[in-house]
């Protein structure tokens, strides 16, 4: 099919030209760096030949995914004769407006393509020569397929005006879908006319439980925290459990005192870790820090854990460690978070790495989706009803 072609066609011509990405890549890297960027933010925003093959793999793997458009599904039949089921069908357009990381041009075109959307693509300025040579990858990938060069826009202007416009277009606007920080997705979320998948920020948290492996756990810390402290699955909170407080404190604090972690604690955190824990304030337990920062507190029970995340999380991902899977079980059924993740890191609230290829976004509202949102998120259903001369009495 011509969609799954031109997929494959952009991911051959990403690995082709990545020399050519790379080049253009490189002053807005050097431009962030110029700005004072933190070195996280400066990370997500770097493009080198092993991110190109792996937006060219995720593309890959976009296009192996089941056509969802046409599906049907729930069919039954009335007592009356009539046979009754929804159909999938594409959204329409969507607008995707995101900040720093341009890998999100290609996987946000990969899976608005394969599930039948147009979409209009506007990065942030300090992307915009990464973006525009990526767009131009798009182009001739679509152009291979004999697809229509709009069904995907690349929009050149950063102008904030241009944006604030394109969200009064909701008469050909079906949707948008902001990816960055908090005051782009409420920016957007105030001005759009059209529906909007909002995530405003990613506090995730590690519960490590008194039947936790500490061992186990020190690593999932690490990994949720250290593997890429500048992304939305970043670990920001750590929750010990008072029993095993005594023995895991003192083991996390020299691990992340190696890795150049800053701890903020609470006093109990703070008197087993030691003098370089930094006091916490109540903020810090609300922070999405984006860096090497984290917030410990040592907590008394399963349920003031629960509490915690239900008082100060975003609803992005939350891990516990545990051996005891009781208490995972009630972990699954009572957080209510769009990921939640039992003895695994934080870093798999992704949508690649749950099977959908890449993500959209991450729907943080409880709507059609939440969660990590891959191609069949960005379908929408119709009702398809078949007859044999039935007439309603």
């Amino acid at each position: 099919m011509q969609r799954e072609r031109a997929l494959l066609a952009v991911a051959e011509r990403l690995v082709a030209d990545a020399p050519r990405i790379i080049a253009a890549n490189a002053p807005d890297v050097a431009a962030a760096r110029a700005a004072g960027l933190a070195p996280a933010l400066v990370d997500r925003l770097v493009l080198d030949e092993k991110r190109i093959a792996g937006m060219a793999k995720a593309m890959r793997e976009v296009a192996a995914l089941p056509d969802p458009i046409g599906a049907m599904e729930d069919v039954s039949r009335r007592p009356n004769g009539l046979q009754v089921g929804k159909q999938r069908i594409p959204l329409g357009v969507i607008l995707i407006v995101y900040e720093s990381r341009p890998n999100v041009t290609t996987d946000a075109f990969a899976l608005c393509l394969r599930a039948g959307n147009a979409v209009i693509l506007r990065g942030g300025s300090e992307s915009a020569r990464s973006n525009a040579a990526l767009g131009q990858v798009i182009a001739a990938g679509l152009e291979d397929a004999a697809l229509p060069g709009a069904a995907c826009q690349v929009v050149g202007s950063t102008e904030r005006g241009l944006v604030e416009e394109l969200l009064k277009r909701e008469d050909e606007i079906d949707l948008c879908i902001p990816r960055g920080g908090e005051g782009l997705i409420r920016f957007v979320a105030e001005r759009a006319r059209m529906p909007v998948i909002k995530h405003y920020k990613g506090v995730c948290h590690v519960f490590v439980d008194e039947h936790a492996d500490l061992t186990v756990a020190l690593r999932i810390c690490e990994n949720a925290k250290v593997s890429r402290p500048g992304v939305c699955n970043a670990c920001e909170t750590i929750l010990v459990h008072e029993a095993i407080a005594e023995r895991f404190v003192p083991l996390l604090s020299a691990r992340f005192a190696g890795l150049g972690v800053e701890i903020r604690g609470d006093e109990r955190t703070r008197a087993l870790g030691g003098e370089r824990i930094v006091p916490a304030s109540e903020a810090d337990w609300s922070t999405e820090y984006l860096a090497l920062i984290v917030s410990v507190r040592v907590i008394a029970s399963f349920d003031e854990a629960i509490a915690h995340i239900e008082k100060y999380g975003s609803q992005h991902t939350e891990a516990i460690v545990t051996g005891d899977w009781a208490t995972a079980r009630r972990f699954v059924d009572e957080c209510m978070s769009s990921t939640v993740v039992v003895n695994a890191s934080t870093r798999f609230g992704d949508g690649g790495e749950l099977g959908l290829g890449a993500e959209i976004g991450i729907s943080t509202t409880k709507i059609h989706a939440y969660g990590p949102m891959g191609a069949r998120e960005l379908t929408t259903t119709k009702f398809v009803v078949l007859g044999d001369g039935q007439v309603r009495t």
